[in-house]
């Protein structure tokens, strides 16, 4: 070998020509599926005040057209969710109320995989499916507590009070109207104000959870919450 091909040192590796197909071996691995890992892993929940994921949205539809794989990997995404509301719910009560997290976490879970046949994706987050369900469950806890004679796991009298951004008289009595008349009266609000407005009610999140899911501070919940409040209250008075 000549002294001027060693120093020059092996060839360098060409270029692909142009529409040449690349080596597979040398291609990161575009396998997984979800958003961090591999194919069939568990989604990981989104970044609060993000709502639904579009991995999270395709896990949903997935699992309601019956794939087992997805409807087992959503119900590890919905166990987490359940747990934080219904720990975050519980913990405050008295008694042994914080005990039955886990319990009602699980019939969180049972509730939403017996309800995937019939979901129906209206454009609201997923999460706040969950968290209805969930609040129903926890007020079912509540009521089979105050029922149960000499039971102390809820007391009526411990019960915690109406938080301060909760809906007043009027508000709960205006929207406990005749559902077709406040269904028009919806569809005059913007979508957002919409949203909010189902999520507090219908759903019973606190502001807190709404945020969450619509991504806003409970401050701008609570701002946006009388802003539609007191529309409503216009629409009402002109169509009533």
């Amino acid at each position: 070998m000549r002294d001027d091909e060693e120093a020059a040192g092996p060839d360098p590796v060409q270029p692909a020509p142009e529409g040449a197909a690349a080596d597979p071996s040398s291609a990161p691995d575009a396998r997984a599926t979800g958003p961090d890992g591999p194919p069939g892993a568990p989604v990981r929940p989104p970044v609060l005040g993000t709502g639904t994921s579009p991995e999270v949205a395709e896990l949903v539809a997935a699992a309601v057209r019956g794939d087992g794989p997805a409807i087992e990997a959503l119900l590890g995404y919905v166990l987490p969710l359940a747990l934080r509301y219904c720990r975050g719910r519980l913990v405050r009560l008295p008694g042994g109320a914080r005990h039955h997290v886990d319990d009602v976490a699980q019939e969180v879970c049972v509730a939403v995989l017996c309800a995937l046949p019939r979901y129906r994706d209206t454009g609201r987050p997923f999460e706040a499916f969950v968290y209805g369900i969930a609040a129903h469950k926890i007020a079912d806890l509540q009521r089979a507590a105050m029922r149960g004679p000499g039971s102390t796991v809820i007391p009526p009298d411990d019960l915690p009070e109406t938080p301060d951004d909760s809906l007043g008289p009027e508000e709960r009595a205006l929207l406990s109207s005749d559902a077709e008349w406040i269904k028009e009266l919806l569809s005059y609000l913007p979508a957002r104000q919409r949203e909010l407005v189902l999520l507090r009610v219908a759903d019973g999140l606190s502001a807190e959870e709404t945020g969450e899911v619509l991504g806003m501070s409970p401050g701008a919940v609570r701002v946006a919450q009388h802003r539609a409040l007191s529309r409503l209250r216009a629409l009402a008075e002109e169509t009533g």
